[in-house]
């Protein structure tokens, strides 16, 4: 069967692999003459054998570059829709902090005119060291979500007091009575009594307040937004709309008595396509389809149009890393004579920790070598821990990689799409190592992060060299 389809592809090793496809997140992607996986910036390119023969795996490298671009495209896109559809609100993108923490993913953001969010007062002490440090200027805004420790909100009044722009989001009315006396705007959540068609959406959510308490809460000081989220990898346009309708009903009820409530934060939700085997929705259609709801739901109901807040995450930052491994053996599986197992220099469990903790991902591998071999294996990959668990059998199915032979006695992983919660989901299960960090900006390769060392993580486990 395999066979066959390579035949059937013939030369198209970029269409084989599904490389340059901006449906599947892969546009910056191709194959040059010698079956090497390269990297676009521009006119640019970068040939990933050349980092794997420098640094070595298991390394992530990340390509500014992509973040920046889908950032860009995003805000001009509803900007665009906000100009065409005669839509009197603003739209704002805030970049997610808890999606990657990294300052090499969060400055890019910035630059290319991303706001901030964040989940917990670690995060904000971040943007402190940011705001500290000149890295932003003081038109940034910062919602601030999540549950509110004391120490999160000191942090909040703090940078409130130095004159930034910050907005904690209520999820409780221990928040709400905390927060009485904040002088700066304020949010509130509300757990919006709207199910979708979505694998992550909850029954039962544990944050923000239901319709019913919100609204009796009546007039809440200095209330500025209304914030949901509904679910994540929500694949549906309805997804989007349906939700944004309640809630611009909602806003129009709330403004009764809160008359400066000017904004509708709609969160997250968003999908990335790790797999590469169905297209997800189009952004254009959706900004577009979103743009034309809150402008006729608002119209309807006779109240202003509301400035439109977003909080994507994965959507930015998963297709903008890719991450690269060694196979380092083969091996056979019983009763299963048409498929090997290929062993890898690192770990599902703790390099890909959403391969089996989270369970979120299907993710897509191809070579970085030998993108053009034409004797293909039907693979199992296993990873380097003890664990049994360490292993992506994609659902039972197989993977698709070039056959190990004298011809290819070495064989280079590209994983997609890793830059989303991958790292700060990591772990040392069977201590190893956490992968190099190597950045791809302006035509230069750096190193900005070194694979650990065995001597640090012996530190990590009080293993300090002065133990006899």
């Amino acid at each position: 069967m395999a066979k066959k389809k390579i035949k059937k592809q013939g030369k198209n090793w970029k269409k084989f692999w599904k490389l340059g496809m901006e449906e599947f997140n892969t546009q910056h992607f191709d194959v040059n003459a010698n079956g090497d996986m390269i990297v676009n910036e521009g006119y640019y390119q970068y040939n990933i054998m050349d980092i794997v023969r420098k640094y070595g795996t298991m390394t992530e490298v990340f390509f500014p570059s992509i973040l920046e671009h889908r950032v860009s495209d995003l805000i001009e896109l509803f900007n665009a829709y906000i100009k065409i559809l005669n839509y009197k609100g603003k739209f704002y993108y805030h970049y997610v902090m808890k999606s990657n923490q990294n300052r090499e993913f969060v400055l890019p953001a910035i630059a290319e005119g991303s706001h901030i969010e964040v989940s917990s007062s670690n995060e904000l002490f971040l943007v402190k060291r940011m705001l500290e440090q000149g890295k932003f200027n003081r038109k940034v805004r910062v919602t601030c979500n999540g549950p509110k420790t004391d120490e999160y909100i000191r942090l909040i009044e703090e940078l409130r007091d130095k004159g930034l722009i910050i907005i904690p989001i209520i999820e409780n009315t221990h928040e709400l009575n905390r927060l009485k006396k904040f002088k700066g705007e304020v949010g509130v959540r509300v757990n919006l009594d709207v199910k979708i068609d979505a694998h992550w959406d909850k029954k039962y959510n544990h944050f923000g307040f239901d319709e019913e308490d919100l609204l009796k809460i009546g007039k809440i000081r200095n209330l500025s937004m209304l914030h949901y989220h509904i679910s994540t990898q929500n694949e549906k346009v309805e997804g989007f709309i349906k939700p944004l309708k309640r809630a611009i009903a909602l806003y129009a009820k709330l403004r009764e008595q809160n008359p400066g409530l000017d904004t509708v934060n709609f969160g997250g939700g968003m999908p990335v396509p790790y797999e590469k085997r169905k297209k997800m929705i189009s952004v254009k259609n959706l900004v577009n389809q979103m743009i034309k709801t809150a402008k006729k739901e608002s119209d309807k109901l006779g109240v202003k149009h509301p400035n439109l807040v977003c909080e994507w995450g994965s959507y930015f930052t998963a297709p903008s890393q890719i991450t690269l491994f060694k196979v380092i053996e083969e091996k056979s599986i019983s009763n299963k004579s048409d498929t090997k197992w290929y062993f890898i220099d690192g770990s599902f469990i703790t390099n890909l920790t959403d391969t089996w903790s989270v369970v979120r991902h299907k993710w897509h591998f191809a070579p970085a070598n030998h993108l053009n071999a034409r004797r293909l294996q039907k693979v199992w990959l296993a990873g380097s821990t003890c664990d049994a668990d360490d292993r992506y059998t994609a659902s039972g199915n197989y993977v698709l990689l070039p056959k190990l032979n004298e011809e290819i006695p070495d064989l280079y992983l590209v994983v997609f799409d890793t830059g989303s919660y991958q790292y700060t989901l990591s772990n040392n299960h069977c201590l190893i190592s956490k992968p190099a960090l190597v950045v791809c900006q302006n035509g230069e390769i750096k190193l900005s992060r070194k694979r650990q060392t065995p001597e640090e993580l012996g530190k990590l486990f009080g293993w300090n060299g002065d133990h006899k």
